[in-house]
């Protein structure tokens, strides 16, 4: 039997917030999370911005001596996971072996590369961590919160680049509606604003070169030009309906729907046609019974790319109709927290149920000039109330990724 799914516990920390509430306080005043990067000296590089987490204390979620064992990233997403878990009140309500963990990252710990690669160099071999390896990788966020809250079942750290953490709740979704669990821990985390990954992207042209940071992460502007790194972790604890209602759990929202598709045209280019984003969305539609444009809120991937917006736009377009997506509400959070890479998805994805749950849609923040080319309506500049049924988190990822997720107001 096809079982249904809720959304009981939520966890941030993120450029905007370590905080479910804080978070979303700040998306709902339209806060800008992106300044100077401070975690490395960045004077000679072009990009120099970089939406950084703030005032972040890993103590309050491991001990001490735990620390040099984990990478930032794992760190991140055990804070996240620690306050989603709390929020849902699920600990000791649910079978281990029917309680699973699925947390990505795009990236994993290429600082803890970074740093033990240096060690190499400088010392030799002897001198490498002997827990570097196990910081490195991009499972270790999922394998450490599994073992922190005994969760046997299934346990999936899935890698799909910026779609990262949609794909990990998205496949936490069909786990729980087709049996194989009661309740997932899902989501992602990111901490990769070091100087190694600032060359890459410099390099391969996807950053933001803006000094100012009202000018720096602006979707659907034409003026963009890039987007902005971000980092942090947002977590999810999604639950069999049912299981849920029966231990009356607070319920945030319903997931209804998820779309998986990939382009197959660039590596790192979405194709310009949108065929297969397009297909995302409208099988996360299909799902969730969602017909029209009434009613229904998009958080957009929106990076602040000039391909991106424009070809996230078709997507919206094809998927919906011309007309219908004209009454699509459509806002991109990332002109707050910048682009949090494997977290992004996530953290849109809280965005969307807190937009469900309180009918406020979050704005594109510094939008100034319009482009013809992104002519849907972006909530600009300042949130809006309205009456939405529905809300779907669109993400895209390098490899031709896509992915979109559906939730109902509950």
């Amino acid at each position: 039997m096809v079982k249904r799914v809720a959304v009981t516990g939520l966890g941030v920390i993120s450029p905007v917030g370590n905080d479910k509430e804080s978070a979303w306080k700040a998306l709902k005043e339209g806060k800008n999370g992106i300044s100077r990067v401070t975690k490395f000296d960045a004077t000679d590089f072009k990009a120099t911005l970089a939406a950084e987490v703030k005032d972040f204390d890993p103590l309050l979620y491991m001990a001490k001596s735990d620390l040099r064992k984990n990478d930032l990233y794992t760190q991140y997403a055990v804070a996240a996971a620690t306050q989603a878990v709390e929020d849902s009140g699920i600990a000791g309500k649910v079978d281990s072996e029917r309680l699973g963990v699925y947390v990505g990252s795009g990236i994993g710990g290429i600082s803890t590369m970074m740093t033990e690669h240096s060690k190499l160099l400088e010392g030799g071999y002897r001198k490498v961590s002997p827990f570097f390896v196990p910081m490195m990788i991009s499972n270790m966020a999922t394998g450490t919160i599994a073992i922190k809250f005994k969760a046997c079942g299934p346990t999936l750290p899935i890698v799909t680049a910026c779609a990262t953490s949609s794909n990990s709740i998205g496949e936490a979704y069909r786990a729980i509606k087709h049996g194989y669990a009661d309740a997932v821990i899902a989501g992602g985390s990111e901490a990769a604003v070091n100087p190694l990954a600032y060359g890459g992207f410099i390099n391969c042209m996807a950053l933001s070169q803006a000094t100012d940071p009202n000018s720096a992460s602006i979707p659907f502007d034409k003026r963009r030009a890039g987007f902005v790194m971000g980092e942090g972790s947002v977590v999810l604890v999604l639950e069999e309906y049912e299981h849920a209602v029966a231990r009356g759990a607070k319920i945030y929202a319903e997931m209804t729907g998820y779309g998986n598709t990939d382009d197959a045209h660039h590596i790192t280019a979405p194709d310009p046609e949108a065929t297969q984003s397009a297909r995302a969305i409208r099988l996360a539609m299909e799902e969730s019974g969602i017909k029209g444009g009434d009613g229904v809120y998009v958080n957009a991937h929106g990076t602040g790319t000039p391909l991106n917006d424009k070809t996230e736009t078709v997507a919206i377009k094809k998927a919906f109709g011309e007309e219908e997506a004209k009454k699509v509400k459509v806002s991109s959070t990332k002109s707050m927290t910048g682009h949090m890479l494997g977290a992004a998805g996530a953290m849109e994805a809280f965005a969307s149920v807190m937009a469900l749950r309180e009918g406020i849609i979050p704005p594109t923040i510094n939008y100034l000039e319009p482009d013809p080319e992104c002519d849907l309506f972006v909530t600009p500049n300042k949130a809006m109330k309205a009456d939405i049924k529905f809300a779907l988190s669109s993400s895209l990822g390098f490899g031709g990724h896509n992915a979109c997720l559906a939730f109902k107001k509950e």
